[in-house]
């Protein structure tokens, strides 16, 4: 059974930065392509960025790149999404979802000052 547990938000304020994690079970992450979404409040849902079975491709929305980075831990099987420089923009609930929409309950973010 494939279990996803978002976690690491939080509370933050525009400019800092935070770390989500999300470990699997059941589920190799390397094996698949994995991407993060989000769902902001009274907006629409957002892919915001996907990474390939080889890390060969990693690609962001406009909204974030430059400034939010993907990477994948192998052996510990993590997927991670390290965010700078947040904006309020970024408030919202994030998930991580494998290529068949399996994820987790999310983890919130709120970015405000």
């Amino acid at each position: 059974q494939v279990q996803l547990v978002e976690s690491g938000g939080g509370m933050v304020q525009p400019g800092e930065s935070l770390t989500l994690s999300c470990p699997a079970s059941g589920y190799r992450l390397k094996n698949y392509r994995m991407c993060w979404l989000r769902q902001p409040p009274r907006r629409e849902r957002e892919l915001v960025s996907c990474i390939n079975i080889d890390r060969t491709r990693i690609t962001y929305a406009d909204s974030v790149r430059g400034r939010f980075t993907t990477d994948r831990a192998d052996v510990a099987n993590f997927l991670f999404l390290h965010m700078n420089r947040v904006t309020p923009n970024g408030s919202a609930l994030y998930y991580c979802t494998t290529p068949t929409g399996t994820r987790g309950q999310g983890t919130q973010v709120i970015v405000s000052s």
